[in-house]
């Protein structure tokens, strides 16, 4: 069931359950973006037309309206023009979408989901990554490219910066801009959504005294990786070989060690310093430390698919930094909802680890979804998981293999800029921790 005249085009398939268009006119209503007068495409549907274009990456405006249509037989619908759609776009412009994101963002967990929490602490990641945007004048302005031995990239890039749960890979919060600016200049804009009750996993670009401090601030716990050569003053040693030290002005706990994975291919060890604001050995051993850092790949997996599932690796669609911003957040807000509809489905399920759920599947099924405008309006009868969610339960991934290697993706745009996130090597590994003894101060 779709809405009536002009606003039928107005949907995202069973995904509109998760932005209903209740939620939609209030973006646009918060931000003053709702129409005047009823149109050919009001304000809702090109929300909507936004949405949709995140689904299907590879195809113009107006295929994707096509694709929106298709399931609407015997309705009259409006057939817009490319330049229609353009000024209708520009007319909505970013803010109903970062509304949508803001109302939408958050860790999508239960008191019992499974794999989300440690030792009742929320497990979180922040970590960053660039995505390639349209070589245009416009965009050149503010965007700029990469400079590397090669001469340069093709394109220019954004930078993206995402707070994720890594349990359901839900994004918590997430800024971005002009790669001209670093990772830890980004990172402080995060910490509005940090709190008491959370850990945050970092890598060594974020081990700077200062931002280790500001979360500290906001009662979230911290457990990053320092480079190895790192002076840290062993204060006090603890029983499980940690031993409590200081970061800056922060109280902090720091554990060396060394960590060896074994594979059919041979064996890799490697030296890690791990440091934590968990200062108390007794309730946070350090052996559950260790293992627990390795979640934050999770973050890693969630950019894979962002920008290897939903875009196949293309350069983003808009010529303009305005419009860029607006693309920006209905990936987020696409993103975002895909992962809410898998969470909901594994719910269902006790025990089900949300990370077995596949991403893919979930996208593909609300691709088709959308095409034949199905399950938009939910019957009389509830239905908590629909198609996406059993389509998603009846072919569950298996448990998460240990990552052993460092991942490569290489990119069309570019045969020569091959550092990426991708690892797709399946077979199976072992891993063991020594925690290394510091010496008694």
């Amino acid at each position: 069931m779709v809405a009536a005249g002009a606003f039928a085009p107005g949907h995202l398939g069973e995904l509109t359950r998760i932005v209903p268009f209740e939620m939609v006119d209030e973006a646009l209503t918060q931000t003053g973006r709702m129409q005047a007068r009823v149109r050919d495409l009001p304000s809702r549907v090109v929300v909507y037309l936004l949405l949709a274009g995140c689904l299907f990456p590879g195809l113009g405006w107006r295929q994707v309206w096509q694709r929106l249509t298709a399931g609407l037989d015997g309705l009259p619908v409006a057939d817009p023009t490319g330049g229609a759609l353009a000024q209708a776009r520009r007319r909505v412009g970013a803010e109903p979408l970062r509304w949508l994101f803001d109302l939408l963002r958050g860790p999508a967990a239960g008191i019992r989901t499974t794999g989300v929490r440690w030792r009742n602490l929320l497990v979180c990641a922040i970590d960053g990554t660039t995505i390639a945007v349209p070589d245009s004048p416009a965009n050149l302005t503010e965007y700029t490219k990469h400079r590397c031995n090669n001469g340069g990239s093709g394109y220019p890039a954004l930078r993206l910066l995402v707070l994720v749960s890594c349990g359901t890979r839900t994004v918590l919060d997430a800024v971005f801009g002009p790669t001209t600016d670093g990772e830890t200049t980004y990172a402080p804009r995060l910490l509005r959504s940090l709190r008491e009750g959370m850990i945050v996993l970092l890598d060594r670009n974020f081990a700077a005294q200062a931002l280790v401090a500001a979360i500290a601030t906001t009662g979230a716990h911290v457990l990053v990786r320092v480079k190895n050569g790192r002076h840290l003053p062993v204060l006090h040693r603890n029983h499980d070989g940690s031993y409590l030290s200081r970061l800056g002005t922060v109280a902090v706990r720091a554990i060396d060690c060394e960590i060896t994975i074994t594979t059919a291919t041979g064996r890799h060890t490697g030296l890690y310093r791990l440091v934590t604001t968990l200062t108390d050995h007794r309730t946070h051993p350090a052996a559950e430390l260790i293992t627990l850092y390795h979640q934050r790949w999770e973050i890693e997996t969630a950019y894979l698919e962002i920008k290897s599932t939903i875009l196949g690796g293309r350069v983003l669609r808009a010529r303009t930094p305005a419009g860029l911003d607006q693309e920006v957040y209905a990936l987020l807000v696409t993103y975002q909802v895909l992962r809410l509809a898998m969470a909901d489905a594994t719910d269902t399920r006790p025990h089900v680890d949300p990370d077995r759920a596949s991403f893919t599947i979930a996208l593909n099924t609300a691709r088709d979804l959308v095409i034949q405008a199905a399950g938009i309006i939910a019957d009389t009868v509830i239905d908590l998981v629909g198609t996406i969610g059993r389509r998603v339960l009846a072919d569950l991934m298996p448990d998460r293999r240990i990552r052993t290697r460092p991942r490569i993706v290489k990119r069309a745009i570019s045969k020569y800029n091959a550092k990426g996130t991708v690892d797709r090597t399946s077979y199976k590994a072992t891993i063991s921790i020594n925690i290394l003894t510091t010496p008694d101060p």
